[in-house]
């Protein structure tokens, strides 16, 4: 479609008639509070690798996200709540158990089962007792991921857990577990080795001491994706766990990989199972004799392709609770058969990619599918489907911000597209609705060239123009034309490329950095660093190879069985540039095999500056320093090679020497993972870092560290972006959220946290003041007083009583200030018109003491390109200012004459004041004339809704509604 704006409108038409917004977009905590985060969206699913439903409550869903945790739908999967948060230490969700006899009684296992590259790891079981409103840790703590849980059909406290151990290294912590006691203790039933993990279970249907399990060696490197081996296979317990037989009868004799059952009560003693497998024998097996012994279904061809595609992502298989010939199967495609397996279709659905499928055994057409987008609902058996577009899961690489006012954050989506959405700073109130459950921004997203992988880097200076990657591949995206012109460096084929084969190693995330210096200059990354000048039309390249390049990693990916050479597995490549924003040409580059390299001449000479560190670690982001052209942070991810310990590295001599910021014990947990690190340019030592598991914060260069998560869910913060104050992040699991107003940090230290201090507030444009301070001690005196002058003149006075004001665990009151004047009105205050741009004080009054700031209200850039000044603005602010205190007055006198028609007995009095009422107010019908009050409320809601430039018409209508006024007075 040529223009995105078209296709965003479409969306909002389609999405108004079923109100599809997410039931809880915001994190745990008080949004009163001080520095609390907004989720901005996008509301467009991620990831789903588990899904179910409640058979006797139609109505009552579960997903789990592969990184925005367990979510729960009442009403068919049109909004979803999360019902995780402030439990789960982990957001991937790897298996979800609904006990039938009792569906308030659910257990959870963490840790996908998708061991794609970005898999983050579980940290165990989780049971609930009340339907998902809270949740107690049920142990298995280390056991990686978590393919599959079920509950024996009689007894809750009976449970197995299938699990596959750590993604990235080998285990102890791998196989069958069983727990008799809900979850206290467990008991490995079936362990084969530390390499080979359990995949999936099955009860036979109606006989709970008969059990299937599925054994598979998978294992994630940062080079290759391993899967299947010897060892893997069907294994059968016909004593409910006590010991297991390994299953071979017409199954495949050489290696196996990943396997996935489905089971039917239509058919006690049937099995089916989607087996990974070498020799050509892959496909789909039956057994008729409780798997006793197999036989493979024959398919055409490119069908048997098409349910086989890229197994160690997909291999699943689930049946009709009642009708057992009755399969369905997804891979990128989903698909349904009816005939066991023999034909197959495919069938409609709201994404590509397909996890996870729930039947509803009473009634078969209702299904819950979990896929690439997000989970769906039927309940037409698959005709139509709930909406994904009500799940703020998007999992989000980068966060880059534009220069506009408001800026909007951009990003690609793992599994969708690169995407735009807007922050809307709060007082906007455009498209953004206060209650939560309206169509906010977060429904509004633009593609913006690129695909799934991103980056997407907006111009400086040009919004219109995106620097976009998809996979490798190198664009620019023009939003006023909607063209996205192509400009591959190299014009090379990567897919199923071996390293050796190709020109230019690119990673499917490959990096993008603009010059600071010039918007016109365009760093990119392969093995080598290549630069244009002119939006990629030419390309220099002006490095060496600045990776290792080991040659133990130069493979085509997979195996044993399967190769899968998607991109992201090119070890060797550059995965994050940044350029000095003090010094031109002083670049800093970071490579996923480990090495840091550093040219202070743009190119002409490089050196190897890597730190003694562990080898081979990913460097997944660079904060060249705002303050010292000298310093420099690296944060280096090293999760893939079996190392969960976080690493960030500081340099003060251009990489001369490296100082180690975390070791485990000084504030970020050992386990803890790092994704970014940034340093505020506003204050320099003031770190913030995006870990696995949360965010923290460093007021000392990194010697400590504090966690900095307040109300953001548990998620991966993958990127940091400070933007005028404000902090904008990226997640892998629950999309973008902004803090809107950091200036506390700027001055915050906690040695005089317990003091009386009146930090200085940001200078803003449009919206909301804060103004935060903080108290000595506890504090017993109340209010604390808060005024705004400008020059002499109060413009708004409050009286803010403690225990009603948000107080944050660091001891930061927040009051704020909506820009607008307010004028008494009876009883109540009259909210009236914005005040104009300029400078203006904050006074605050405390037990005797007073305390002032000053800040600066701009005009909004654009407001000033587009025609408006500040001259405007003021005489607007004076004439609205008029029309309210207008407003004011009419509504006193009518209140006044009410009351006095309320008392008065004499009939002809009672009747005069009625006549002046009249002449102020119209009737109470829709259609009665509007008279002097609606009149000037017509106006007021004219001159104060939007700033701009006032037409004559406006004045003119003011003085001849004033002397209607003076002439009712006389």
């Amino acid at each position: 479609m040529k223009n995105n704006r078209a296709f965003i409108l479409l969306m909002f038409l389609l999405f108004v008639g079923i109100n599809a917004y997410s039931q809880s977009s915001e994190g745990p905590g008080n949004k009163n509070l001080p520095m609390q985060y907004r989720n901005v969206g996008p509301s467009r699913g991620g990831r789903v690798t588990a899904v179910a439903g409640v058979s006797k409550k139609e109505n009552i869903f579960y997903m789990g996200s592969t990184g925005g945790g367990l979510w729960k739908s009442i009403d068919f999967g049109i909004h979803w709540k999360n019902v995780s948060d402030g439990y789960f230490e982990t957001p991937s969700i790897g298996a979800i158990a609904v006990f039938e006899k009792d569906p308030d009684i659910i257990y959870v296992g963490t840790g996908s089962d998708g061991i794609r590259s970005n898999v983050i790891v579980g940290k165990g079981m989780y049971k609930s007792t009340d339907a998902g409103r809270t949740w107690s840790f049920s142990g298995l703590k280390n056991a990686g991921q978590i393919g599959s849980v079920i509950i024996h059909p009689e007894n809750q406290n009976k449970v197995f857990a299938a699990v596959m151990g750590h993604p990235f290294r080998k285990s102890e912590e791998r196989g069958i577990y069983f727990t008799n006691d809900g979850g206290k203790t467990w008991k490995n039933m079936l362990f084969l080795s530390d390499s080979v993990g359990a995949i999936d279970l099955e009860f036979a249907p109606g006989n709970p001491d008969i059990i299937y399990a599925a054994m598979w060696r998978a294992e994630r490197k940062p080079w290759t994706i391993i899967s299947g081996g010897a060892e893997d296979g069907i294994f059968k317990s016909t004593d409910g766990g006590e010991t297991w037989e390994r299953k071979t009868k017409g199954l495949p004799t050489g290696l196996i990989g990943k396997i996935d059952f489905a089971v039917s009560a239509d058919m006690s003693s049937r099995v089916w199972a989607i087996i990974q497998a070498s020799d050509g024998q892959e496909g789909l097996y039956r057994s008729d004799n409780y798997a006793e012994s197999w036989t493979k279904v024959e398919m055409p061809p490119r069908t048997h392709t098409s349910i086989m595609y890229r197994p160690f992502y997909f291999t699943n298989v689930t049946a009709n609770p009642q009708n057992a010939d009755n399969l369905w199967s997804g891979t990128k495609i989903f698909w349904r058969t009816f005939d066991g397996g023999e034909s197959w279709e495919s069938r409609p659905a709201t994404h590509s990619d397909h996890h996870d499928l729930w039947i509803n055994p009473l009634n078969p057409n209702i299904m819950i599918e979990g896929n690439d987008g997000g989970a769906a609902v039927t309940r037409d058996g698959g005709q139509n489907w709930s909406t994904v577009f009500n799940q703020p899961t998007a999992e989000l690489y980068t966060c880059d911000v534009d220069d506009r006012f408001p800026y909007y954050l951009y990003s690609g989506q793992q599994d969708n597209s690169t995407i735009c959405v807007p922050s809307w700073e709060p007082g906007l109130n455009v498209l953004r609705s206060n209650d939560n459950h309206g169509l906010e921004n977060m429904m509004y997203w633009e593609r913006v060239g690129g695909c799934e992988t991103g980056p997407a880097v907006p111009k400086p200076g040009d919004p219109n123009i995106v620097y976009a990657n998809c996979k490798g591949q190198f664009s620019v995206f023009n939003r006023a034309t909607g063209l996205e012109q192509l400009y591959y460096v190299g014009a090379e084929s990567l897919y199923g490329n071996h390293p050796e084969d190709v020109t230019y190693r690119f990673q499917r995330v490959s990096p993008i950095e603009v010059s600071p210096h010039d918007p016109d200059i365009v760093y990119y990354g392969s093995q080598y660093l290549h630069k244009t000048i002119n939006g990629g039309r030419t390309w220099e390249t002006i490095s060496p190879d600045l990776t290792a390049y080991k040659k133990e990693y130069r493979m085509r990916s997979g195996g044993p069985i399967d190769e899968d050479i998607s991109g992201e597995e090119y070890y060797a490549v550059i995965y994050a540039i940044q350029e000095s924003p003090l010094k031109k040409g002083l670049i800093w580059t970071g490579s996923n095999d480990g090495l840091f390299y550093l040219t202070r001449d743009g190119g002409e000479n490089w050196e190897n500056v890597s730190p003694d560190m562990p080898p081979g670690g990913r460097v997944s982001n660079i904060e060249a320093s705002p303050h010292d052209p000298a310093k420099a942070y690296y944060a280096v991810y090293r999760d893939y090679l079996g190392d969960e310990q976080p690493y960030i590295y500081k340099t003060e001599d251009y990489g001369k020497s490296w100082t180690r910021l975390t070791d485990g014990s000084n504030g970020i947990p050992s386990d803890y993972v790092t994704r970014v690190v940034r340093e505020d340019p506003n204050r320099q030592g003031l770190l913030y870092a995006g870990t696995e598991f949360g965010i923290f914060i460093s007021f000392d260069d990194g010697k400590t560290w504090k966690s900095f998560q307040r109300n953001l869910p548990i998620t991966p913060v993958s990127d940091l972006n400070i933007i005028r104050k404000d902090l904008a992040i990226s997640t892998m699991g629950r999309s973008f959220w902004i803090m809107d107003d950091i200036s506390p940090l700027l001055e915050f230290n906690f040695e005089t946290a317990n003091s009386l201090h009146l930090f200085t507030p940001k200078d803003i444009y449009r919206g909301e003041q804060n103004i935060h301070f903080t108290l000595p001690g506890n504090p017993s005196v109340s209010p604390v007083t808060i005024e705004f002058w400008e020059d002499k003149s109060l413009i708004y006075s409050k009286e803010e009583v403690l225990e009603n004001i948000g107080r944050d665990d660091w001891g930061i009151y927040k009051s704020t200030w909506d820009l607008r004047h307010y004028l008494a009105d009876g009883q109540k205050e009259f909210r009236g018109p914005m005040v104009a741009p300029g400078k203006y004080t904050v006074r605050m009054k405390y037990d005797g003491q007073i305390l002032e700031q000053t800040f600066n209200y701009e005009i909004n850039p654009e407001l000033e390109i587009s025609g408006t000044s500040i001259e405007d603005l003021h005489e607007q602010e004076e004439l609205s200012l008029k029309v309210a205190k207008l407003l004011v007055d009419i509504r006193g006198e009518i209140r006044r004459l009410e009351n006095e028609i309320t008392t008065v007995k004499n009939k002809k009095k009672n009747e005069q004041l009625t006549g002046k009422l009249t002449k102020l107010q119209k009737g109470s019908r829709r259609y009665d004339k509007p008279m002097l009050h609606e009149h000037v409320e017509y106006l007021y809601e004219m001159v104060s809704d939007t700033p701009q430039k006032l037409g004559e018409d406006a004045f003119e209508r003011y003085d001849v509604l004033m002397e209607q006024w003076n002439s009712f007075k006389e």
